[in-house]
């Protein structure tokens, strides 16, 4: 039907690390596997963070803060890249779980550049006091439309740069790889550092991280939000037409995965 919402075709299904009951271990194997993940390539990254520098460049925005950062995903490698583009940056990590250990962890590969927020921190309702450019790194699809849009306009409100990345999608080859996340996890447990017999044992023993992990991948890919969404999103946020949009798909390469983001920032 023509003027139909395209937001009608996303479906928000169950993802268990949304729920505020699954057991802190559980999602800290979680997180932390897809920070381990997050960082071993940096070309998924690299026109997310093009556009990121140059979005950096015109606000003189020198500090990140990241909402929804997990066990901190891939900032080390997202400061290396902007490193290499003359752009360095602070980056403070925030969470509604914050894994302090995780965090101080990452903040250990890059020392003095990554600090992190040990008070839970809503990225639908961020303090007031906490500055910086705004980063989500594939959590933007744990939003229903509503808070997604909240989120956008919070920051525009603020006159505050945001920038969104998911490297899954609703598409079958992303779907696919995901529903074999398990096997991922089982094949990086044992190298992933510190070594935590917690995770091991609810890996190999009990193993609720994979299945956890499997779970909540192939629904990822059926919440992200396409770039037409994205910008639908937008149409409704006040204020929007300030700022300067790159919305983008991109593919990895000659594989048939894709990456999709979003970097705003006000106009001069």
């Amino acid at each position: 039907m023509a003027g139909q919402s395209l937001l009608g075709r996303r479906r928000h299904l169950f993802e268990i690390e949304d729920q505020p009951w699954l057991p802190q271990p559980i999602r800290d194997g979680v997180t932390g596997y897809l920070n381990y993940i997050g960082n071993l390539d940096a070309r998924p990254y690299q026109g997310f963070c093009d556009a990121l520098a140059a979005a950096l460049r015109t606000t003189g925005e020198r500090e990140l803060l990241d909402l929804c950062s997990g066990s901190a995903g891939p900032l080390p490698t997202l400061i290396a890249e902007l490193d290499r583009r003359d752009v360095p940056v602070r980056v403070r990590l925030t969470d509604l779980f914050p894994n302090a250990e995780a965090m101080a962890a990452a903040a250990s590969t890059v020392p003095g550049r990554i600090f992190h927020e040990t008070r839970p921190v809503d990225a639908t309702a961020v303090p007031a006091e906490l500055a910086g450019f705004r980063l989500l790194c594939n959590a933007f699809h744990h939003f229903r439309p509503a808070q997604a849009r909240a989120i956008l306009a919070d920051a525009v409100a603020q006159r505050r740069g945001i920038a969104l990345f998911e490297g899954v999608g609703r598409y079958p080859a992303s779907i696919a790889t995901c529903m074999v996340t398990s096997l991922g996890v089982l094949a990086t447990s044992l190298l992933m550092r510190p070594v935590r017999w917690s995770r091991l044992a609810l890996t190999w023993v009990v193993p609720a991280i994979p299945l956890v992990a499997t779970w909540d991948g192939v629904v990822s890919c059926l919440r992200v939000y396409s770039p037409d969404e994205l910008r639908e999103l937008l149409a409704t946020v006040p204020g929007a037409e300030d700022y300067t949009w790159q919305i983008e798909t991109e593919p990895l390469g000659r594989s048939p995965m894709r990456v999709t983001w979003l970097v705003g920032a006000p106009r001069a």
